[in-house]
């Protein structure tokens, strides 16, 4: 049914609760899409022995718009970013290219959130201007707003000018700038650059950063600064990425995926890769997608699970042994549920009760070759298009933007 929940809450049992905090074997009542401190009188259970709890993660770099555009084929490693920007210039002529820019900007914007929520993120910082549809009530993630932000030092003319927005940008606000994006002397000049601005400061948060050197981390650290960390993105264009791990251990380091026009799939895929490539480990990755990440963005009830927070979190099997290691690695259809603000959102098919005690109707679809439950607020036939590995069953009775029956505020 579309509207209000059926339930005002519901407690989850047998379940343990994984944060990187640690691991916590207790019920988990959700009420009004926060994360309660106590369960309230006759509200249902949900029996999820055998399984994981996790905080949901936040992205914290994404362009949510162009997430469908075919990336430049074979690039090889470019110096900086703005080489790959020409480079990509001449790549907008490509039919599929102009296709795909065609479709209206807010169904796109649309998908590169549906892309998130899939693989268990319901927080995304879209480095890009703000759009009305993020104000839609279904809107599939939650975007950071009221945030400062600039592309690159070397755009100039190109969005905001990068000192009158850091200087509009109040101090307990995130200010965010692609820099560094690059292995060259260009790239390595960039922060001198920024901090003889005045542009460095605790709430800069630098995307990329590729072409930092170990005293321009320390500089960053010192500052109180951070860095989001894309490197997926990174090894494709540059054919390399930053040392990840002072940032890390000094708590300055978030986690982005850049969007599939340059990087990974999703976060999934990115915390994959790292893993692969021996770059952190499964704690680490843990905290950089959700605590770490939530601090730097300066969001409040997100990434954790602490009574009061948003209750937005990733359901997976405890087959894998008990802690990070049972998120890092996965594949997005391995995940059992994905909850936004205490409504479930997609889920394996026996989880149908969760559906029915929120009062939430949901749709067959497949995921990946998985069959799926999709709450239908979500079952949105032109945006699931552009979703590979995403098929909406044509029996479903689907309807374009149906309301999103949320608890909790956003």
């Amino acid at each position: 049914m579309d509207g209000a929940p059926a339930t005002t809450g519901i407690v989850l049992h047998g379940a343990a609760v994984v944060t990187p905090a640690g691991i916590a074997q207790a019920p988990l009542p959700l009420r009004a899409g926060r994360i309660a401190a106590v369960a309230g009188a006759r509200v249902p259970r949900l029996a999820l022995d055998g399984h994981l709890v996790f905080p949901a993660l936040v992205n914290a770099h994404d362009h949510l718009h162009v997430n469908a555009v075919p990336p430049l084929p074979a690039p090889g490693p470019f110096r900086n970013s703005y080489e790959w920007i020409e480079a990509f210039k001449a790549h907008f002529a490509e039919p599929a290219v102009a296709a795909a820019l065609a479709v209206p900007k807010d169904v796109r914007l649309r998908h590169g959130a549906l892309k998130n929520l899939l693989a268990g993120t319901t927080c995304v910082a879209h480095h890009d201007p703000w759009h009305p549809v993020f104000d839609a009530p279904d809107f599939p993630v939650a975007v950071l707003r009221e945030h400062g932000w600039a592309y690159a030092p070397g755009w100039p003319g190109y969005g905001p000018d990068v000192r009158r927005s850091f200087l509009d940008t109040p101090p307990d606000r995130p200010w965010m700038i692609h820099l560094a994006e690059g292995t060259d002397a260009v790239a390595r000049a960039e922060l001198a650059g920024l901090e003889a601005m005045g542009c460095l400061a605790p709430n800069s948060v630098l995307v990329h950063g590729v072409g930092l050197r170990p005293q321009d981390v320390e500089r960053v650290i010192a500052r109180g600064a951070a860095v989001v960390w894309c490197p997926s993105s990174n090894h494709a264009l540059l054919g390399a990425t930053l040392d990840p791990r002072p940032l890390c251990a000094a708590g300055r380091l978030a986690l982005g995926t850049d969007s599939r026009l340059s990087g990974a799939r999703d976060m999934l895929d990115e915390m994959r890769g790292i893993l692969l490539r021996g770059e952190l480990g499964p704690a680490q990755l843990l905290e950089i997608a959700t605590t770490a990440a939530a601090r730097i963005l300066r969001l409040p009830g997100r990434g954790d699970l602490s009574p009061g927070d948003h209750a937005d979190l990733i359901v997976v099997r405890d087959d894998r042994g008990a802690g990070p290691h049972a998120l890092a690695g996965l594949h997005r259809s391995e995940i059992r549920a994905v909850v936004r603000d205490g409504t479930p959102c997609i889920a394996d098919p026996d989880l149908a009760d969760w559906f029915a005690l929120a009062g939430i109707d949901a749709v067959p679809a497949t995921l990946d070759g998985k069959p799926k439950l999709l709450a239908r607020w979500l079952a949105d036939p032109e945006v699931a298009a552009l979703e590979p590995g995403l098929a909406l069953h044509a029996d479903a009775g689907l309807r374009r933007h149906a309301p999103m029956p949320l608890a909790g505020s956003r």
